[in-house]
């Protein structure tokens, strides 16, 4: 049997990062993965949840099950963390998941359980793992162009399904703006598709709340919505595997059946989520003081990156590239898309080892500060050859 399976083709991230690992320049940098690193590279664990860690390991608290929607403290705090006290979050049910990607698919089993023909949209470009949670399972899918999704999504029909990056999108770093984000809001509400929200950034763009204004907004003007949260990034919870699938319905009597149905997804997928980071996070948004303290490291990793993107704009600016940098300096949150084509996100690696996706996609999060003059130069110098700047 075996020797029959065909050779599958590889993760293009997970792929790039074994490269990295082979590649043995010392000066080579890693722009691959979604990581946040600070001024020495290292991903660290921020101090509200190293002493959420402490305080519950003096618990001892019990390794019991804890059911199949999880940590249900946990669902209470992200749907209110989410969507604010009152509103919207009476008329949503929520389960803990294997992180954001866990979320993803079990609104994705849900979606075809409700609607088994419906269409779900995503952007182009999107983030990598979108098409491939959908389609396995069992959706069809189709794109808008991320540039301008209201022309396209003129397209989508009544219980048709778009999938929106609520903030930081991913690959491009560029948001839709307030104006873009309400007529989104009253073309869903015309045409009666739902918004699937997923959420990863929060926090790491304009400020937490400033980052969630879409979801809520859209939220309060739709009578359904999908919403999967990630603890990964603003957490640090990277391999804790933390996350949220959120449901609202016209009402709470509307969701009688989703928990359920999610739960029964959830079963025979993984059965049950992982506690620790759940508890970890509960920890810290049941606190005042641990709540404050992470959203005062949270900040500080906004500001680095923000800091990382304007250094970046100003040293391409110097190199008598101003066009790229404006363009750079028009996007947000972990990633920025290079204005370069494949070929010259090739050049790059192969030149000067510096690791992006062929897209163009960096994590701008993860450039230790003294490194940008050095990626702004090889920028540069890939800029400066015709055939590797890309199409705009």
């Amino acid at each position: 049997m075996l020797e029959l399976l065909p050779a599958p083709p590889a993760d293009p991230l997970w792929d790039l990062a074994a490269a990295f690992a082979a590649d043995e320049r010392p000066e080579r940098l890693d722009l691959v993965l979604g990581v946040y690193r600070d001024h020495t590279g290292v991903t660290p664990v921020m101090a509200a949840v190293r002493e959420a860690e402490i305080r519950l390991a003096e618990r001892s608290a019990s390794k019991e099950y804890r059911g199949l929607s999880g940590n249900t403290a946990f669902n209470r705090a992200m749907v209110s963390t989410v969507l604010g006290t009152g509103g919207p979050a009476g008329r949503a049910t929520a389960v803990q998941t294997v992180a954001g990607t866990g979320a993803l698919r079990l609104l994705a089993d849900l979606i075809r359980r409700t609607r088994p023909g419906t269409t779900v949209w995503i952007s182009d470009p999107a983030y990598v793992n979108h098409r491939p949670i959908l389609e396995a399972a069992g959706l069809t899918v189709r794109t808008y162009d991320w540039s301008d999704p209201l022309r396209d999504l003129r397209e989508a029909r009544r219980d048709d399904v778009v999938l929106l990056q609520g903030c930081c999108h991913n690959p491009t770093g560029v948001d839709p703006t307030r104006e873009e984000w309400e007529a989104l809001a009253e073309l869903a509400v015309r045409n009666g598709w739902v918004p699937f929200v997923d959420l990863a950034y929060h926090g790491l763009g304009d400020g937490l709340e400033a980052d969630l204004w879409a979801t809520r907004m859209l939220a309060d003007r739709v009578p359904e919505m999908l919403i999967a949260v990630s603890c990964s990034k603003n957490f640090g919870l990277y391999s804790d595997r933390t996350g949220c699938a959120v449901v609202l319905g016209p009402s709470r009597a509307a969701l009688r059946n989703v928990e359920t149905a999610l739960q029964n997804a959830a079963r025979t997928l993984y059965s049950m989520p992982p506690e620790h980071g759940a508890a970890v996070v509960t920890a810290i948004l049941e606190d005042d003081g641990l709540r404050a303290a992470w959203r005062a490291e949270l900040d500080d990793m906004r500001a680095r990156i923000q800091a990382n993107r304007a250094d970046l704009v100003a040293q391409l600016d110097s190199l008598g590239h101003a066009a790229q940098a404006g363009s750079l300096a028009r996007q947000k949150g972990m990633f920025s898309t290079l204005p370069l084509s494949a070929d010259g996100m090739h050049a790059l690696r192969r030149r000067f080892a510096i690791y992006g996706t062929d897209s163009g996609r960096i994590n701008i999060a993860g450039i230790p500060a003294h490194r940008i003059p050095c990626l702004a130069q090889g920028i540069a110098a890939v800029l400066e050859q015709p055939a590797c700047a890309a199409v705009s």
